[in-house]
């Protein structure tokens, strides 16, 4: 296997030069908030934009007026300049849908590890969008996250994303360790297969919410192509408790996938959360296999673009099924969690 992927890696060394076009190309459709100065906004304004966490031009549009205004520093007129400015330097407005399906062709598709995962996927974990994976524990939902982490490494040729990860662990789940065969199962070098990963811990839903805005920071400055959280909602569950805390927590939960979509869409990046899943008593029946839930209610399954569901199979293989999806047709597969990662089903 490691010489059929050694082979296929040489092959795409010859195309470098049409590599290096499509990642012009992405930097290019990254308009970066420094461009405002060409429409007469002082740098010292721009400055106060990236404090707030703002570094592009469409990063203007995805914020409200009341949130620019919040910026220390920016009145009210200056923030009617900056989203004048703004649109005037990107176009916001409508768009035929073939115009749109153009667009559309800047999303790329990350590949799993599994060839008949990534056929229910339609070609892999895409960017500009959200996918959500649930289950129960060892239903290998951070193992796809661990071969994510690599496979988005390799060039699109195969089926990558060339670009590097950045990893929010709220679990302590992130291995390093484990890194390293699915890195040589590829061909690539287990050392800088882990530099290009970077990793942060959490430790409250507020601490959460820090590092995703840090994590755009990144994005505005590296070639990141895969943001991973996992998981998303276990902080949410600890910092929150009973009835009386449920609309605090759906309402922060919300912003925060709004965040992670506006995220996806400004730097063009795929986005893989985990999480985890409640009994539900009530849903068990004749009709139900399996009565147990997502957490996260309706805030999270609007927010998610593709949502996964895994479930235990017979020894290492698992089972994903299509839960909700804008474009996939309801269906299901079998991988197989290995040593070296997400990989077909052995028989």
């Amino acid at each position: 296997m490691q010489q059929q992927h050694r082979q296929v890696q040489q092959e795409a060394h010859h195309e470098d030069a049409a590599t290096a076009v499509t990642e012009e190309e992405c930097a290019a459709s990254i308009m970066e908030i420094d461009r405002l100065t060409e429409m007469g906004i002082p740098a010292a304004d721009i400055v106060k934009l990236k404090a707030a966490g703002i570094y592009t031009v469409p990063g203007v549009h995805m914020q409200c007026k009341k949130d620019l205004s919040n910026i220390k520093g920016l009145s009210e007129a200056k923030v009617e300049k900056v989203i004048e400015a703004a649109r005037k330097l990107s176009d916001t407005g409508f768009v035929s849908g073939s115009t749109y399906l153009q667009q559309r062709k800047k999303v790329n598709k990350i590949t799993t590890g599994s060839a008949t995962l990534d056929q229910l996927l339609g070609g892999g974990v895409e960017s500009m969008a959200i996918t959500e994976a649930f289950g129960e524990f060892r239903t290998g939902k951070t193992q796809l996250a661990l071969t994510l982490c690599v496979t988005c490494q390799l060039p699109t040729s195969m089926g990558g994303g060339n670009g590097k990860a950045i990893y929010v662990d709220t679990e302590a789940t992130f291995r390093p360790e484990r890194i390293r065969p699915i890195a040589e199962r590829y061909g690539l070098d287990p050392d800088a297969a882990l530099d290009n990963i970077f990793v942060a811990r959490a430790y409250t839903h507020d601490h959460q919410a820090h590092l995703l805005a840090m994590a755009a920071a990144k994005m505005a400055e590296d070639q990141v192509c895969l943001l991973i959280v996992d998981s998303i909602t276990a902080l949410f569950r600890v910092d929150f408790s009973g009835r009386g805390e449920l609309a605090e927590r759906q309402q922060k939960l919300g912003k925060m996938m709004n965040c992670l979509i506006k995220t996806a869409e400004e730097f063009n990046v795929a986005v893989y959360i985990t999480n985890q899943v409640v009994a539900d008593p009530g849903g068990a029946s004749m009709f139900v296999a399996d009565p147990k839930k997502p957490i996260g209610g309706h805030v999270l399954a609007h927010a998610s673009t593709t949502r996964l569901s895994l479930r235990k199979g017979r020894g290492e293989q698992r089972i994903c099924k299509i839960y909700d999806s804008p474009s996939l047709p309801e269906s299901e597969c079998v991988f197989s969690i290995t040593e070296q990662g997400i990989a077909d089903a052995r028989e």
